[in-house]
């Protein structure tokens, strides 16, 4: 197993694009000197990351917000009604009060958010809870929605499907969403939930996955997510990439990574070796006539910029295969216009292939971003055949209960005025998902009496 520092650390000296090199992370008043060499260092990133958890002081991060927002804010753009900055300020506390997920912010995402309205930002929408925007759970919500943890026959490692396995690597991301689906065990605790610590990065973990998966001869496909595959170490890509490459049963390898969306900066950064970790697997399972990719997850076209573009281009231009998986979230990308710009700007800007676009998951304090199934099924109408096929992403429904991916369009029945929809997964593993009919519930406020 060769060392990281084999592979080409040097970044190339890219002409600039259309979409320009503006210094967008000067508008934050404590980076307004800040260069932009300091500013695509990964080591400066991760010095400045934006975090607010159950242990943390709130008077830096209201002292913070402080200083972003204007003296009167936004609060109903139809009214033109607005709220000041301090009911901002509080509203924003509520949220992080109620939340599932902990706050943690990388400063290239967190200058991607227009402060001067802040609430009908799709970015920041993303990441940072308001208490006003929040509703009741469904009462079919579950904190494991897609029973992952019923579907991991070692700690870590959820085998669904007969021949793919997701494993879950480590427990913490560069960026934490407010609806993320694995917030039973992602990030740090909140006041209202104590995460149960099981994806937690240990060599013995890591072991007792691996083993599974060269025991276990039907399983072809590996994703490697967590939390997120940026959060591994070089020398961690390296060896978990190289290992299951040299397994005669794998066949093809695939690392999720929200990094490219939210803090691009590394790619770019010539001293961290985590690209050049990603570049020389996916080199490795070429010589050994396998397939890697990237996964990585763009939810809005604001999350894009030059730097997204430089670092997508770094990777495109050592052969390395990425792809983009969204979430269709309500207030962020529910309508055709947005979708199709982040669609077109991911293939013909980026180069990366819109791969599937998810129905938000039924998880806790996600309520305000679930949209009806109707929504879904309505954008792909809408998209299909005003885009090129090879550029269509699929969209899908992870169904509760652990049912799987299923297309959305493939839904048995549908009722608006209960806002049930029903599916079958027949590819699904276990005795009991046999001939199961799964559910997925619409937002109540959606129902049509």
């Amino acid at each position: 197993m060769p060392s990281v520092s084999m592979a080409e650390p040097i970044v190339p000296n890219y002409p600039q694009e259309a979409l320009g090199r503006d210094e967008f992370w000067r508008q934050i008043p404590m980076w307004k000197d800040v260069s932009t060499q300091q500013f695509l260092s990964w080591d400066w990133s991760r010095k400045n990351v934006i975090e607010f958890h159950k242990r943390t002081n709130p008077d830096s991060f209201r002292t913070l917000l402080a200083g972003l927002l204007p003296d009167s804010v936004p609060l109903d753009r139809k009214t033109g009604m607005i709220q000041s900055r301090d009911e901002f300020i509080e509203d924003v506390f509520a949220g992080l009060t109620t939340s599932t997920m902990s706050l943690r912010i990388m400063p290239y995402v967190f200058s991607r958010i227009n402060w001067k309205d802040p609430r009908h930002d799709p970015i920041f929408r993303q990441f940072i809870p308001l208490g006003s925007q929040m509703l009741p759970d469904h009462p079919e919500v579950k904190l494991d929605s897609l029973h992952e943890e019923s579907d991991s026959p070692v700690n870590g490692l959820v085998h669904r499907y007969p021949d793919k396995v997701l494993f879950l690597a480590t427990s913490v991301c560069p960026t934490y969403c407010s609806f993320c689906t694995r917030s039973y065990a992602v990030g740090a605790d909140t006041e209202e939930l104590e995460k149960k610590g099981l994806l937690k990065m240990t060599r013995k973990r890591w072991d007792e996955c691996l083993a599974y998966i060269a025991s276990t001869p039907e399983v072809q496909d590996v994703v490697i997510s967590g939390g997120d595959s940026y959060y591994l170490a070089a020398n961690h890509i390296v060896e978990i990439g190289y290992r299951l490459l040299a397994m005669p049963n794998v066949k093809k390898i695939r690392f999720a990574s929200k990094g490219l969306a939210v803090s691009p900066t590394r790619i770019l950064d010539p001293n961290d070796e985590w690209t050049t970790a990603i570049i020389a697997v996916s080199r490795q399972a070429e010589r050994v006539g396998k397939r890697m990719a990237l996964h990585t997850h763009f939810n809005h076209p604001n999350e894009i910029s030059w730097v997204t573009e430089m670092a997508s281009r770094r990777l495109r231009d050592a052969g390395v295969t990425v792809r983009n998986q969204s979430v269709l979230l309500r207030g962020v990308n529910d309508n055709v216009e947005t979708m199709s710009k982040l669609v077109r700007t991911l293939s013909d800007t980026l180069r990366i292939a819109p791969y599937y676009v998810y129905q938000c998951d039924m998880v806790p304090k996600a309520e305000h971003f679930r949209t009806p199934l109707q929504t879904i099924l309505d954008i792909e109408e809408q998209m299909r055949g005003s885009i090129a096929g090879f550029d269509m992403p699929t969209f899908v429904v992870d169904l509760p209960e652990g049912g799987g991916k299923r297309l959305a369009q493939s839904r048995k029945s549908y009722d608006r005025a209960t806002g049930v929809s029903t599916f079958t997964a027949p590819a699904v593993k276990g005795d009991t998902k046999e001939n199961k009919v799964y559910r997925y519930f619409d937002p109540l406020n959606s129902l049509i009496k």
